[in-house]
């Protein structure tokens, strides 16, 4: 008989086509996650998966397959949602992903605040970048995500939760003097610092500077943001922080901020959901929670 966990870990290598990286987002370790597709395999009498040096296919049964044990982790992520709203508001299990330039600066808040104002939660955190995220989402493995708007999906829903503004990061004893409030044409694009391929605040800050037809200029992609606030702090370049990052950067960091000239370049922080499976009293505690977390001032702005 096969079993929930062997159809999730199915569900992981079927959507990343690679063992590494299946057992990552399944979070056990490689050797765990290959011995289970192999027992699901035994079970059903069939080959699922092609085991090729540097890639891995799904086989025509594995193709059918895959179809039906989607279809029974959504009927019972379905379960799963029916037995939190019988535990009461937000009780039960709350899988919330969030984008990395966001998490650091919301999750040491927010997972409080919700155990607080609901001890009933259960909450499963991933951070990953939006198209993983909202693959995820789409896919079942996620309840509910937060990210930077818009997102363009039928079967997802969203909900904007506060205007995240951005600012220029120099290190504090740089010796280049930028006019603030800054313009697109005060920026040097030979010394703009950027996060690497799939951060979205990369194409946010390429299309701020008026740079984005000229990506041969970025020197740098940093893996997270902490990564290239240091190298901002040791004179390594410029780059774009937002608000929310502001407070806990520029008191880890020997860094100066300077603001942009109006209308100030920002982008939209909301919630993302598929169709059909959350109520609105459940998005509207996660959101309310977020915005309380974020400060007053950034809850009012869709007030």
């Amino acid at each position: 008989m096969i079993t929930v966990r062997q159809m999730r870990y199915f569900d992981a290598l079927a959507s990343t086509l690679h063992f590494g990286r299946a057992a990552e987002l399944a979070h056990v370790s490689q050797p765990a996650l290959s011995a289970q597709i192999l027992e699901m395999e035994a079970n059903l009498g069939v080959k699922l998966v092609e085991r090729g040096r540097g890639n891995t296919l799904l086989t025509r049964k594995g193709e059918e397959v895959l179809t039906h044990v989607r279809s029974i982790l959504a009927e019972l992520d379905r379960l799963e949602q029916t037995t939190r709203r019988s535990d009461g508001l937000l009780g039960g299990l709350m899988r919330l992903g969030i984008i990395p330039t966001v998490a650091p600066y919301l999750v040491p808040r927010l997972v409080p605040h919700l155990r607080t104002a609901y001890p009933a939660i259960q909450i499963e955190l991933r951070e990953a970048v939006t198209d993983r995220l909202i693959a995820d989402l789409s896919e079942g493995r996620l309840d509910l995500v937060i990210v930077a708007l818009p997102i363009e999906s039928e079967v997802i829903a969203t909900r904007p939760l506060f205007r995240d503004r951005f600012f220029m990061a120099m290190a504090e004893n740089d010796s280049e003097v930028l006019m603030s409030p800054l313009s697109e044409s005060d920026v040097d694009v030979d010394r703009l610092l950027l996060l690497e391929e799939g951060h979205c605040l990369r194409d946010q800050a390429l299309a701020v500077c008026g740079t984005a037809g000229k990506r041969s200029l970025v020197n740098f992609g940093a893996t997270s943001m902490a990564t290239l606030l240091q190298m901002v702090s040791h004179d390594m370049g410029m780059t774009l922080i937002p608000e929310i990052a502001v407070p806990t950067e520029t008191l880890r960091n020997p860094i100066r901020i300077v603001p942009f000239a109006d209308p100030q370049p920002a982008r939209e922080i909301g919630l993302a959901w598929r169709r059909g499976i959350l109520q609105a009293e459940e998005t509207d505690a996660i959101a309310e929670a977020v915005c309380a977390c974020v400060g007053e001032q950034a809850a009012a702005t869709f007030s």
